[in-house]
């Protein structure tokens, strides 16, 4: 947890971007809309169609008020590693450091890298990024997850029939919140950790 509140106390850096990754799914829901005359409310039947699921990858930069996000049909070691050399090698292409906050899902490391390209890519993409994890049952440290939170408020509430609804949905979230380049306001320090988590620390006679 001190590693992580540290890394969010540092300078912002050009070279050195803090990035913030996380997932989240949602169920594609088609929902039966009844015909009414006009002047009538809304129908909607009570019956539903599961029609899938959904994941989105959230890329968060919270110093910098950007995020970029990724539609995906799965949340495979695959899909993490892919999501990795998209981050490296086109969204901070230049940066010569990538100070990555992640939580310890079994695949968000570096052995995911090794599962979708060769030993020698693989080793490069890994190279790229400053690894750092949220600890156990400790995720809400991943700012992405405030990121996630917030889209799941103002573009998800409401049920999306299809994957291309949903990546349209999400596309334009993305778009609007960017162009508000609305940042983080992280408060939350070391110090402030050892006094209002200090029943997770050892006690020392």
């Amino acid at each position: 947890m001190e590693d992580v509140l540290d890394v969010y106390q540092r300078p912002y850096d050009l070279r050195r971007p803090v990035v913030c990754i996380d997932e989240t799914n949602k169920q594609l829901i088609k929902e039966e809309r009844l015909p009414c005359k006009p002047g009538s409310p809304e129908k909607v039947d009570s019956v539903y169609i599961r029609n899938g699921v959904a994941n989105v990858f959230m890329i968060s930069e919270p110093l910098a008020g950007k995020r970029d996000t990724v539609v995906t049909k799965t949340r495979t070691a695959v899909d993490f590693a892919n999501i990795l050399k998209y981050t490296a090698d086109e969204l901070y292409a230049e940066a010569e450091k990538i100070v990555l906050v992640t939580d310890n899902l079994n695949t968000h490391s570096p052995a995911s890298l090794y599962k979708a390209f060769s030993p020698e890519e693989a080793r490069r993409l890994a190279e790229r990024y400053e690894w750092h994890y949220t600890p156990v049952h400790g995720s809400w440290l991943d700012m992405a997850e405030i990121e996630i939170g917030i889209m799941s408020r103002q573009a998800l509430s409401k049920p999306l029939p299809d994957l291309e609804s949903f990546r349209e949905q999400v596309r334009n979230w993305t778009i609007k919140r960017n162009a508000k380049q609305s940042k983080i306001n992280w408060q939350f320090t070391t110090q402030d950790a050892r006094i209002k988590l200090s029943r997770l620390y050892p006690t020392i006679l």
